[in-house]
């Protein structure tokens, strides 16, 4: 006879512990199904990562921002140092989430799970059944169909690199791509970005976009727009991008060109889920096309950003869900998304159209804010956005700290804060959180 749980979890990733952990705690029986590294993308080979190696980038161009301002000397990366001080962060996340889950209880099963029918899966010939199966299978790397796309790297191998290549040369324009450009140049290394169209980041308020593309530019970057590669390949002792028209010399190649929803060989056609190539279609509730089977984190087909942050919004809700707590649908707060450049690129809401009668849209120039010139944080700028009661409704911001801004600024965007409600917030001075709340 197979075990049987409340709640059965495919994949071990921020859309299932955040909520699998509290489940069990709460007495459920919760058993959880991973095939690779516990903890899925973000621990092991995503966000966690990414920061640990691009901390020392930051800090490196904060410090040559300050030359000639108080500090002689700008200090150098050594990517080695820096790569092994990332594996000493990260090389014990696995064990340590599957510790938390196993001191809550919950069932940790290896392998590959497959659904057999819409309550059980099998794994490595056994047979698991749930009265409510969560799928949180996350994303993986898009693959080139193109000639030597053999050649080419994805995320996961950049955030491995024991050194850096001399020349890298990146294919897209999303946040891997730009923030990889942006550590890679940061540490010396000569970077072309190849864009096939002539915007990046197309989620985030163009005219930063465009100011940060251009700093990036004056720090090296070799720029190209509406560059479309047709193949790859080795000569001698370097690789080669080619276009249609153009040819392209360098020493390693980081495809960037997006993710794609882990939805294959998971039966989900045996069963009837359904799904497309923005991932697996659900209701309000968080459920599939077929009752009591869910689903959780980047693997959803939704119009929300999919980040860490929201695939733990969304396992915690369904936890909630399925303790009982509530039968509401899910309500969806303000998410915000950062890209980790130097500078960075935040911002959170919706930007209208500058023409928008129902909003008011000002920009402030870091240089004229007094705390950002403490900081020499004065190349990049704020965009407030306020409705017609002057609640803040959406911000973005380019600057060192803009991760900082935004997350200072988001009660008053998530809970519609009238100013005489924000005058009754007092927040430390001098700090980025008291420059931005008093800058909108």
């Amino acid at each position: 006879m197979s075990e049987h749980f409340d709640v059965l979890y495919l994949g071990s990733g921020h859309g299932t512990f955040d909520g699998a952990i509290p489940l069990a705690a709460r007495g459920k029986k919760v058993a959880v199904v991973e095939a690779d590294l516990v903890g899925g993308t973000c621990p092991n080979r995503g966000c966690n990562a990414k920061i640990t190696l691009d901390l020392p980038a930051s800090l490196k161009h904060q410090v040559d921002q300050f030359q000639g301002y108080g500090l002689t000397g700008t200090p150098a990366i050594n990517w080695a140092d820096n790569y092994a001080h990332e594996r000493t962060v990260i090389e014990g996340l696995p064990d340590m989430i599957a510790g938390l889950l196993k001191r809550a209880g919950v069932t940790l099963i290896h392998g590959r799970g497959r659904f057999v029918d819409a309550h059980t899966v099998t794994v490595a010939g056994t047979a698991y059944r749930a009265d409510k199966i969560v799928i949180a299978t996350g994303l993986h790397p898009h693959q080139l169909d193109l000639p030597g796309a053999e050649l080419t790297h994805d995320s996961s191998d950049f955030l491995n690199l024991k050194q850096l290549p001399r020349h890298l040369t990146i294919i897209g324009g999303g946040y891997v791509a730009l923030e990889a450009a942006s550590m890679a140049l940061t540490a010396g290394s000569g970077v072309t970005l190849l864009l096939r169209g002539d915007q990046a980041l197309r989620g985030f308020y163009q005219p930063f976009v465009e100011q940060l593309l251009t700093q990036l530019v004056q720090r090296g970057l070799d720029l190209r727009r509406n560059w479309v590669p047709t193949g790859f390949q080795r000569v001698s002792s370097q690789l080669e991008v080619h276009s249609a028209t153009d040819t392209i010399g360098t020493n390693w190649i980081l495809n960037a060109t997006g993710r794609n929803p882990n939805t294959a060989d998971l039966g989900l056609e045996t069963i009837g889920v359904a799904y497309n190539d923005n991932g697996i279609v659900v209701d309000d509730h968080l459920q599939t096309s077929v009752p009591d089977v869910y689903a959780a984190g980047d693997v959803l087909a939704k119009t929300q950003p999919k980040l860490t942050p929201t695939a733990i919004f969304e396992s915690t809700y369904l936890m909630h869900q399925f303790a009982g707590d509530t039968d509401a649908a899910i309500q969806y707060p303000a998410i915000p998304s950062v890209v980790f450049t130097t500078p960075r690129l935040a911002q959170v809401g919706t930007i209208p159209a500058a023409n928008d009668p129902q909003s008011h849209l000002s920009i402030t120039n870091l240089r004229d804010d007094w705390y950002r010139q403490t900081t020499r944080d004065v190349h990049g700028h704020s965009l407030w956005v306020t409705d017609a009661d002057q609640r803040l409704v959406a911000a973005a911001e380019l600057s060192n700290q803009a991760e900082n801004t935004i997350n200072a600024v988001l009660p008053a965007i998530q809970y519609r804060l009238t100013p005489a409600q924000r005058e009754q917030l007092v927040t430390l001075f001098p700090s980025i959180g008291f420059s931005a709340w008093n800058a909108f």
